[in-house]
């Protein structure tokens, strides 16, 4: 059997750049072993399959080169782009059914725009401890402050942890034993964070999620879904310009509209092709 794939780098003004996503469109759905195959033989933080269901509608799912998982933002926006640019053309706007309930994205002058569910963080208590193994897994200081959010997907929640500088997070360095750590409170992912510091950004962020097989994701869609609302609400205002300072890096555009975390974001083009299974 053969199908057609594209790879793509989202969030991403040129390739090389962003976080890429494999785009895998399907007709029907295959079994499930056999996608998260393919996701391994990619080897990229998500692929994504879509099949259509109508105009304009399509099923999405998303697998981590280990498991699927519950939303990943910046493989909707990589599917929504290759719909758009390569297979209906005249739409506006695009409608997934995902795991994550219905995910829109729609046609924008300066990156397309999607609507994706927010999620809510609390403050959190660590056991003693916790707080100086954390930074010592992520090769830097502890740090300041930690809460947990519900994303994270496949059960596990995900830990914002705090710095107090974007330099700080700059310079983490991911350690073999961040998915231990992570897991002694349930959390899946890390979500290391500090304010922007002034122009042009108003976060920094990095996000490391060894236990989907991901070690460090370049810019993560569904975790500004958490950083969004937790730094609107300490910055007051609702439009955000993020930062992921990953290697690669990228750039978010991000609004707090209650219920929903708008995310705007550009993508470029690395890879067409096909391949056999």
């Amino acid at each position: 059997m053969k199908l057609k794939i594209w790879q793509v780098d989202a969030f991403a003004s040129k390739p090389l750049e962003g976080n890429p996503a494999a785009i895998v469109p399907l007709e029907r759905w295959l079994d499930a072993d056999l996608m998260l195959r393919i996701a391994a033989e990619n080897n990229v933080a998500e692929t994504a399959f879509f099949v259509k269901t109508g105009a304009g509608t399509y099923d999405l799912r998303w697998f981590a080169p280990n498991r699927e998982v519950d939303l990943c933002g910046h493989a909707t926006l990589a599917s929504a782009w290759i719909i758009f640019c390569e297979i209906e053309p005249a739409l506006n706007d695009v409608r997934f059914a995902t795991r994550s309930g219905e995910l829109v994205v729609t046609r924008g002058d300066a990156g397309n725009v999607m609507s994706l569910p927010s999620a809510d963080s609390e403050p959190f208590t660590p056991p003693a401890g916790f707080a100086e193994a954390l930074g010592k897994a992520l090769g830097g200081s502890p740090p300041k402050e930690l809460h947990i959010s519900a994303k994270g997907g496949a059960g596990a929640k995900a830990l914002i942890a705090v710095w107090d500088t974007p330099e700080q997070v700059k310079a983490l360095e991911l350690k073999a034993d961040l998915e231990q750590v992570a897991l002694q409170v349930g959390a899946g992912s890390v979500l290391a964070t500090a304010a922007g510091g002034g122009q042009p950004y108003d976060m920094v962020s990095r996000f490391f999620a060894p236990h989907y097989g991901v070690p460090e994701d370049p810019v993560t869609g569904s975790a500004h879904c958490a950083l969004t609302p937790f730094w609107a609400r300490r910055l007051g205002k609702k439009s955000l310009k993020a930062r992921q300072a990953s290697a690669r890096g990228g750039d978010l555009q991000c609004t707090d509209d209650g219920a929903r975390t708008i995310i705007q974001g550009t993508c470029a083009l690395y890879l067409t092709g096909e391949i056999e299974v």
